[in-house]
């Protein structure tokens, strides 16, 4: 399996995070050419009090948010707007993946997203996984070209899957 889940808080359960996680997370490295199989993730399901704590961590912002990521290899591109170079095969994993690396998602601030968006919670946190897949594979949002393309390929990715646009 791609997604390697740690299940915090149980109403992960019923949001059906298993599958749209495996889902999402498959379709976004398919989109690029990766093949899904190829690679492995860490999935946290945590609440906002959990995230909170990382967001503090890692990025000295104390407060919640809806999904982190760590890569565990540099992937960006040096130039605007460019696509990142796509990981390759670990050799030395056991089992033949390439982790990617961990993804943090916090329930209560997905839910209220999506709530308070009128989407489906299911729509968000497809889009949210899409999201932070791509952040684990180079891509970000920091200068505007970058954040151009991210976004097209969220678009395009939801879209073979089904779910409208999310900007």
């Amino acid at each position: 399996m791609l997604i390697d889940l740690l299940i915090e808080d149980p109403r992960w359960r019923d949001a059906s995070l298993p599958a749209l996680s495996e889902a999402a997370a498959s379709a976004t490295l398919a989109h690029l050419g990766l093949a899904p199989a190829a690679y492995e993730i860490a999935l946290l399901a945590c609440d906002d009090s959990r995230i909170a704590a990382l967001n503090t961590a890692f990025r000295a912002k104390p407060a919640p948010t809806n999904v982190l990521s760590w890569p565990d290899q540099d992937l960006a591109a040096e130039d605007d707007g460019a696509a990142p170079s796509p990981p390759g095969a670990d050799p030395h994993a056991s089992d033949g993946a390439l982790f990617l690396g961990d993804i943090a998602i916090s329930y209560d601030t997905c839910a209220r997203e999506a709530a308070e968006h009128a989407k489906p919670l299911s729509d968000h946190i497809t889009h949210l996984i899409a999201h932070a897949t791509l952040h684990l594979l180079g891509y970000d949002h920091i200068r505007d070209q970058d954040a151009t393309l991210m976004e097209g390929l969220e678009v395009e990715i939801l879209g073979k899957m089904g779910i409208a646009n999310p900007y």
